[in-house]
């Protein structure tokens, strides 16, 4: 019984190329108090390997967060599969704006303690007790409210991209990062201000949305579905579009194009541009922007330094990288000196 991924990305590329068929980007999320995480992580596998479904799916005590792809003629199996499922029945699926048929390359089901590395305690504040919940229309109004603070809940890499008009984007790492930046600088208006959150799909609005409330904040509302959903309902129900640039998403496509304003730069050379690479260097693999010209010019690299071990077989790389395990304390997002014209 095959409980793991067993091909490399390599050589699931070829096989998606060799069945010629399009592939539907989805995700989801649920919280939902699943009482053995290993059991479920187990079925969802044998349920999703057979549909040829794809992604990087986190499930833990507190739900399941998901982020997959799946042939179009499988959808509907896939989604028979999720109404069998009691608590994600009916689920919400955030269809991707820009559809990619190698936005994943291997099925990736892992049991972690959160769906969400939020760095929080649930058991210090009612994780139920969450905001208003806004369609995109609802969304815009309270965006056009000058009571309202609108506040971008991601990371500096995603927001520099692609953000609403107005909304105040922290220059954060991490989501958990956020969370006391935002109530710290908004602690005078606890009362008096509608504090409105987004992020990509809704999830880290959720838990965020009640832990503010539980931190005294009376007016909490959230973009439900996040950028995802929102881009739906604006091109579907004709609804002015509030957001500029890209959304930024955690897969092969790095992001999907929501307008054409370009509101970011190359962090090499500072010349307007918005695409998101990663050092070709595997020790560095450091993420950041960079044009086509410095993309040629740097080899895919970030610095010189990286350049230069670009050039060195692969035996002498990897020696290289001896001693240095995969963590996030090298493969930074966006941080580096190197990076002359990072913002």
């Amino acid at each position: 019984m095959q409980l793991y991924n067993k091909l490399s990305a390599i050589e699931r590329a070829a096989l998606i190329d060799e069945a010629g068929k399009d592939r539907i980007t989805i995700s989801f999320y649920q919280y939902y108090k699943i009482e053995n995480p290993q059991l479920f992580r187990d079925k969802l596998f044998l349920e999703w390997n057979a549909l040829d479904v794809l992604g990087r799916i986190y499930v833990s005590y507190e739900g399941i967060n998901a982020q997959l792809s799946v042939p179009s003629e499988n959808f509907y199996a896939l989604k028979d599969q999720l109404d069998s499922i009691s608590f994600l029945k009916d689920i919400r699926l955030n269809v991707a704006v820009e559809h990619d048929n190698k936005s994943f390359l291997k099925l990736k089901v892992k049991v972690r303690d959160k769906i969400v590395a939020d760095g929080l305690n649930d058991e210090t504040f009612d994780v139920t007790n969450k905001g208003v919940h806004l369609n995109a229309k609802e969304f815009n109004e309270m965006l056009a409210n000058s009571n309202t603070v609108c506040v971008d809940m991601r990371n500096h890499y995603e927001s520099e991209i692609g953000h609403f008009e107005g909304a105040i984007t922290p220059d954060v790492d991490t989501f958990r990062d956020s969370l006391d930046i935002i109530e710290e600088d908004l602690k005078d208006n606890k009362e008096d201000k509608n504090l409105l959150m987004y992020c990509t799909g809704g999830i880290r609005c959720e838990k965020a949305s009640a832990y503010y409330k539980h931190k005294g904040f009376k007016n909490v509302f959230q973009l439900e579905g996040g950028i995802i959903e929102y881009t739906r309902q604006v091109k579907s129900e004709g609804i002015e579009n509030k957001f500029i640039g890209k959304n930024f998403v955690f897969d092969h496509r790095r992001a999907e194009k929501i307008t054409d304003d370009v509101v970011s730069n190359c962090h090499q050379c500072g010349k307007a541009c918005d695409t998101h690479t990663n050092c070709a260097n595997e020790a560095c693999h450091l993420l950041f922007i960079q044009c086509d010209e410095c993309s040629e010019k740097m080899e895919n690299t970030c610095s010189t330094d990286c350049q230069e071990i670009i050039q060195l077989s692969f035996e002498e790389q990897k020696e290289l990288r001896k001693g240095k395990g995969n963590s996030n304390k090298i493969f930074k997002k966006g941080r580096s000196e190197v990076l002359k014209f990072k913002k």
